[in-house]
């Protein structure tokens, strides 16, 4: 994420995430399922503006009126959770201004509590190390303690345990949102467990090289069968990208995204080009050309 201080408060931009791979390994008994998944950060973002507000109150305003602006907001729980860890009588108004779709499988949400974290331990001053917002971030959710490992990461456990992977170079991708969400919860509850789970070895290996073609041939998510049955677009857009010739295609976490892992930029720009076609008989679906991001 990316942090800008002024005069007249804190400006984050929080970045999306796609998963590379992700694999499940066993259900647990607290209901989660235990996983491995490597998520990178890319170039779509949410921008959050802290300033700070007269008493000890967190006001929230969103520029999705849909949103939920009030205590159950991963912003708004975000806020409350650094205040009562540090004892801090300070408030904030916040505003969300929202580009990253949501229930699309990109973590928007989640992104947006870990901008909150970093974005008032600036605001307020508290001094607090991204490894303790990472410890505060898992107590909010499973994806928000990876936006302080990016641009890459090999999460474990529920998606919580994080260790940074390094990025041989830029990857490019071409994401297609379809205007249906899909709930994770409903997704895990449709899932069948394999008996023999991949290891994801390879995928972390050409990511670290800098090796796009085998980053491609590795692509993984163990969840696309399950939300392909539940949503038909996720079957559609990903069918429709297998056939525009990228280096591989894959959804992203619980979807609804899916996307084209890209050569080059200029082939990302082709692929968005192409899909102009198809977005006639699904013309509410979104497009963005992104790039892995910090």
């Amino acid at each position: 994420m990316l942090i800008r201080r002024s005069e007249a408060g804190v400006l984050v931009w929080a970045p999306a995430k796609v998963n590379l791979f992700l694999e499940v390994l066993r259900r647990r008994d607290d209901g989660y399922h235990e996983l491995t998944t490597l998520m990178l950060a890319v170039s779509l973002f949410d921008v959050l503006d802290f300033q700070d507000y007269p008493d000890d109150t967190t006001r929230l305003q969103c520029s999705d009126e849909s949103l939920s602006t009030g205590p159950d907001n991963l912003v708004f729980r975000a806020a409350e959770l650094l205040r009562q860890h540090c004892g801090c009588r300070r408030g904030v108004s916040i505003r969300l201004w929202k580009r990253i779709p949501m229930a699309a499988g990109l973590a928007g949400g989640s992104s947006d509590a870990a901008a909150t974290l970093a974005g008032l331990n600036c605001l307020w001053q508290l001094g607090l190390r991204r490894a303790e917002l990472a410890v505060l971030g898992a107590e909010l959710g499973s994806d928000v303690s990876f936006f302080f490992s990016t641009p890459a990461a090999w999460c474990t456990g529920r998606g919580e345990l994080v260790q940074p992977v390094a990025l041989g170079r830029p990857l490019d991708f071409v994401l297609v949102c379809p205007p249906v969400g899909l709930s994770t919860a409903q997704v895990f509850r449709g899932l069948t467990v394999p008996e023999q789970p991949l290891d994801g070895n390879e995928i972390r290996r050409a990511v670290s090289a800098g090796d796009c073609a085998a980053v491609g041939r590795h692509l993984h998510n163990r969840l696309q069968v399950t939300a392909e049955n539940l949503c038909p677009e996720v079957s559609f857009w990903y069918q429709r990208l297998r056939r525009l010739g990228s280096v591989g295609q894959l959804m992203s976490g619980s979807g609804s995204t899916v996307y084209a892992l890209c050569q080059d930029p200029a082939e990302a720009l082709r692929i968005a080009r192409e899909l102009r076609s198809f977005r006639e008989e699904r013309a509410s679906s979104r497009v963005y050309i992104v790039r892995s991001s910090k």
